[in-house]
């Protein structure tokens, strides 16, 4: 898949899921889930404040159903409940706090818990590369340990598999590509890619540790004689911690020239996550990412 207009195709061909927008006061929300709606791959389902979302759908002339609610706490329990009873299959924040909307999210009666860590997975698109890169977890697990880097790597694999990629390449991320003693994301991305060797991470092909060179290009791989299945063609980059994500996915909007998309997953529903600062097309394939995820 090389870019977001690939995506996009692909979620249309899928036919329409139903995407619940909690805090739906907020316009760019509704924008996003009503472009969503016009390439025929969303049907929005509109929780929060009905004054203020009433007035947003006189500005972009729509009609979507709404569900009233009288706090962004209230707003957040009927959101996931409406995904938890299967009565939507998406879940996309508007304008409320992510730690309010996760909190039921984790709701131990009525919300979308499955027992899998949350983590966040990034997807970049940019001119140079020519394909669509992921990049997790930049926004969810603060320095993740071995255990969590494991359903990190799980649930990016999933994410890939539903965008249509079988065998994800996955790349274990650091500053150098030996394995030293004094740098533990090293000694994990040895420790992960044989587990994978040993089938006890499947679904994929790891290695690790790698540079973010060599992990994306052939020609750097190949100064550096790192080979194997992954270098020069990863799809994944496990990235050590919240900061290198951060930045990595950030400095390719703004050192690039790219775009990015992503979810929250590891619960029983994609959570779509939009930053204002994000551009319509970056809004629009993270919808496209929940849907096909769903």
């Amino acid at each position: 898949m090389k870019n977001f207009d690939d995506l996009i195709l692909k979620a249309k061909k899928g036919g329409k899921k139903r995407v619940v927008v909690v805090g739906a006061e907020d316009i760019e929300a509704i924008k996003a889930v009503s472009e969503a709606e016009q390439e025929g791959f969303a049907e929005p389902i509109l929780v929060g404040n009905k004054e203020k979302i009433e007035e947003n759908l006189k500005i972009i002339e729509k009609n979507y159903q709404i569900i009233e609610a009288d706090s962004v706490e209230d707003a957040a329990g009927k959101g996931v409940r409406l995904v938890s009873s299967s009565t939507a299959d998406v879940l996309m924040k508007g304008n409320i706090k992510t730690s309010t909307l996760l909190k039921a999210v984790l709701n131990k009666e009525w919300g979308l818990r499955t027992g899998n860590v949350l983590s966040h997975c990034a997807v970049i698109e940019t001119e140079h590369l020519q394909k669509l890169i992921m990049v997790t977890d930049g926004g969810m697990i603060i320095n993740p340990t071995l255990k969590e880097k494991i359903s990190i790597i799980d649930n990016s694999v999933s994410l890939a598999h539903s965008i249509g990629i079988d065998i994800p390449k996955v790349a274990l991320i650091a500053a150098v590509e030996v394995v030293n003693p004094d740098m533990q994301a090293t000694i994990d991305a040895a420790i992960l890619t044989q587990m994978n060797k040993r089938h006890q991470i499947k679904n994929c092909i790891i290695d690790g540790p790698l540079g973010i060179d060599n992990a994306l290009d052939m020609m750097a791989a190949k100064i550096k004689k790192v080979d194997g299945d992954v270098a020069g063609k990863a799809d994944i980059l496990v990235v050590p911690d919240i900061h290198s994500g951060n930045f990595l996915g950030k400095s390719a909007i703004y050192f690039a020239g790219g775009k990015i998309a992503g979810l929250i997953l590891g619960a029983k529903a994609p959570i779509i996550v939009v930053s204002r600062a994000n551009d319509s097309k970056s809004k629009l394939a993270s919808l496209a990412l929940g849907v096909l995820n769903a």
